[in-house]
């Protein structure tokens, strides 16, 4: 596995402990992308590169952004008269933050990931074909407030729980579609649409799962691993959806305690006394250093033994906006 050996440490009077590291995890190729877009924005056009939002949800990743010189706002109105680049975030935006910007004259590249912007297409369909729109997902984030920005206001109604899902009435039972959010838990999702379906048997849904293929494989490998486990850590944020999750996921397929850490400095290590085994991952935002910093810290602490445990192969990727592949500067 690349960047963690597998080796027990031979230190007397250590414990020994095995650590299952879950692959696939972090990185995925949405994430990856939004990454790139900044650094080559930043490397074609100078500093400062702005961003509107943090460009994924992880605190790492954009410590490191803001050192090469990208200026992170949440609103466009924070950003001063200027023709640097602007870049709108790889969970995606209303359609009334791109109009914002052509209103100011700014140049702006979008990092929404593909997968993403699938959904707003999905969205925008169903709205133009009569029916009324559900949309699967978490209030309040970023990703959500983007899907629903698609389409006018109250057009679309957010189904949070299987609860929601219950209450819901509609004008026109008939004329009924939904999508999702793409970070969600696949098994809450499922019985939210479930409860939908059942309801609403005429309700048109997406040809293929609306929730990401990554989201889809972390969380199956760490159903593999949390079992194994007497304690099992996802590396993430704490505003990262699809992190958390992977935390709910492991505690329901049986870790007896799973629990989110940004990075090897916030493990309390009372929490993992007289364990014999430890389950690793990270979300679609975590770079892999955070990750293999973390085995480091439990290998110093531990006669520790590493597996990698695979569920699937990932070799996704997603092409970069026009302006940075080619052509000249502005």
């Amino acid at each position: 596995m690349t960047g963690i050996r597998d080796e027990i440490r031979p230190q007397a009077g250590l414990l020994p402990l095995t650590i299952y590291v879950a692959a696939p995890r972090g990185f995925c190729a949405g994430v990856d992308r939004a990454i790139q877009i900044v650094e080559l924005a930043l490397a074609k056009y100078g500093a400062p590169v702005y961003v509107r939002h943090e460009i994924v949800h992880n605190r790492h990743v954009v410590e490191t952004l803001k050192a090469k010189g990208a200026i992170f706002v949440e609103e466009l109105d924070e950003i001063p008269a200027t023709q640097a680049p602007v870049i709108f975030s790889a969970h995606g935006v209303p359609k009334s933050v791109p109009e914002a910007a052509q209103a100011r004259n700014l140049f702006y590249l979008d990092a929404t990931c593909p997968l993403v912007s699938k959904v707003h297409i999905e969205a925008e369909r169903h709205h133009e074909a009569g029916r009324e729109v559900l949309l699967i997902g978490h209030a309040g984030h970023p990703e959500v407030l983007g899907t629903m920005g698609q389409l006018p206001e109250g057009s679309v109604h957010l189904i949070e729980t299987v609860a929601d899902a219950r209450a819901f009435t509609p004008k026109d039972p008939e004329a009924l579609a939904y999508t999702t959010q793409t970070t969600l838990s696949v098994d809450d999702t499922r019985a939210i649409a479930e409860v939908l379906r059942e309801r609403f048997p005429r309700m048109v849904g997406p040809h293929k799962d609306d929730i990401c293929y990554a989201t889809t494989n972390r969380q199956e490998a760490v159903k593999r691993i949390a079992p194994l486990c007497d304690r099992l850590i996802v590396v993430g944020s704490p505003n990262s959806s699809n992190s958390l999750r992977l935390v709910e996921v492991a505690e329901r397929a049986g870790c007896p305690r799973a629990m989110l850490v940004q990075s090897a400095a916030e493990i309390d290590w009372g929490d993992f006394a007289g364990i014999s085994s430890l389950g690793v991952t990270a979300g679609a935002s975590a770079p892999e250093v955070l990750v293999e910093a973390i085995v480091e810290a439990f290998k110093a602490r531990f006669a520790a033994h590493v597996e990698s445990v695979v569920t699937a192969e990932e070799d996704i990727a997603f092409k970069l906006p026009r302006q940075l592949r080619d052509g000249p500067s502005r």
